[in-house]
């Protein structure tokens, strides 16, 4: 199947032609539409070939929208100046996955669409979702926030489900996108400078809900206070209310599902596919065989008796708080740019950690704040310097669990939490000696 030129005179205006705007630009355009597009990195916009380069402002026609790439501000902490000029001038200013929603139904597909959120576990549910519908055999495309842009996904038929991770900053930009299954899993404060307190950022969360009518299935994860407040707001909503708890809950001997966080995923992938209408023998085989996904407690290599675990993907205290509580003793690499409130909300867990090795723009901060509580660390400034003392510690003490789970966001120092993972792997494999 192919999408239907639904785009067919209408204008868009694209900013920012990164992972999402540059597939967004160039499915309009074959859709049928008048695109212009922009980015302020002049490499970005020489890599755009084919496409119309052009500031939205200085366009000088009527816009149906402006696509703006997520990692773009349109309100706080401050305003793109081409954001703030739709919005000043009535432009709608919408994500891909809107759009997405749009073609879809206007090319007369009756697919379903699962929307996935949640400050930590979104990537792994909408993985382990996609994952179930494949052994269940039901046509499926996963993306948006995780894997490939929305736009890039190809149209379904009616039978087909599209299984959508969306962020916070890609929820305030849907208009009419409607998820016939819809999942938070979990609140923790983030990114709180884009939507100004928790307040805001939970607002924004609960836009995966909007427009959910007695037919739709919402679920939530009840093992925070935001989200169990959540859940109560919910039971005023038309759809069916499911919540969900990884406390109890098994996850089917799955080897790539460690811990009580993923054992809540699990459960809400269960359920999402059950609300989809897959059999039980099929969500339990998909849950069993799911293989995990790259840089999210990933054992990458076990040396000298040292298993290292790759959770890059951790980018905020509440995430490696859930790979932490997997492990009794481990030599933990942590750091980076921190999120607000550091490590403190990770005093409970330690008493796990044997010694810290900490690297990036926060290690002083973390060394002071573990040096506080006795834990023993040092501040090793790079993960090419952590990454062998960590190795040496472990065999010194006896440890058997080196975690890089750094609580912070990568880009001091990586490209991304993917690449901060893959240079961890590098310099584990280059440590030379035998497993």
């Amino acid at each position: 199947m192919i999408f239907s030129p639904v785009f067919q005179g209408k204008r868009f205006a694209v900013l920012g032609l990164g992972k999402a705007g540059l597939p967004a630009a160039v499915a309009l355009k074959e859709m049928g539409a008048e695109v212009f597009a922009w980015d302020d990195s002049a490499p970005a916009r020489e890599a755009a070939s084919g496409l119309t380069l052009k500031l939205p402002s200085e366009i000088g026609l009527r816009l149906d929208a402006l696509v703006l790439s997520p990692g773009i501000a349109h309100r706080l902490p401050k305003p793109h100046a081409q954001a703030q000029w739709a919005e000043q001038n009535q432009v709608p200013i919408l994500t891909d996955a809107e759009l997405l929603f749009q073609a879809v139904r206007g090319s007369r597909s009756l697919a379903r669409f699962v929307g996935i959120t949640g400050t930590n576990g979104k990537s792994t549910t909408t993985a382990l979702l996609a994952h179930i519908l494949d052994a269940a055999g039901i046509a499926n495309a996963a993306g948006a926030n995780l894997g490939p842009a929305a736009l890039s996904l190809p149209l379904l038929p009616d039978s087909g489900v599209y299984v959508l991770e969306m962020s916070s900053y890609m929820l305030e930009r849907i208009a009419t996108l409607r998820f016939d299954v819809a999942a938070m899993l979990n609140l923790s404060p983030d990114h709180l400078d884009r939507h100004g307190d928790m307040a805001g950022y939970a607002a924004a969360k609960r836009q995966i809900f909007a427009r959910q009518d007695a037919g739709c299935t919402a679920i939530v994860g009840i093992d925070d206070v935001e989200s169990r407040e959540m859940a109560d707001w919910l039971e005023t909503r038309p759809s069916r209310l499911v919540r969900v708890s990884g406390k109890g809950f098994h996850t089917c001997g799955a080897k790539a599902l460690p811990g009580e966080h993923n054992a809540q995923n699990a459960f809400a992938a269960g359920e999402m596919a059950r609300a989809l209408g897959v059999k039980e023998e099929a969500i339990a085989a998909g849950i069993t065989s799911f293989p995990g996904l790259p840089h999210r407690q990933a054992e990458i290599a076990e040396i000298g008796g040292v298993k290292f675990i790759d959770d890059s993907k951790a980018t905020n205290a509440d995430a490696a708080a859930r790979a932490m509580g997997c492990y009794e003793q481990f030599i933990w690499i942590a750091g980076g740019v921190a999120k607000a409130g550091g490590v403190e909300s990770l005093e409970a867990l330690f008493p796990r950690i044997a010694k810290a090795f900490l690297i990036g723009q926060n290690a002083p901060d973390f060394a002071l704040s573990l040096s506080q509580h006795k834990v023993a660390n040092d501040v090793a400034g790079t993960l090419e310097a952590a990454v062998p003392l960590a190795f040496a510690e472990a065999q010194a003490r006896g440890i058997n669990v080196v975690l890089l789970s750094p609580a912070c966001a990568s880009f001091d120092q990586f490209k991304s939490f993917e690449h901060r993972g893959e240079v961890f792997a590098t310099l584990v494999g280059a440590l030379g000696v035998p497993a």
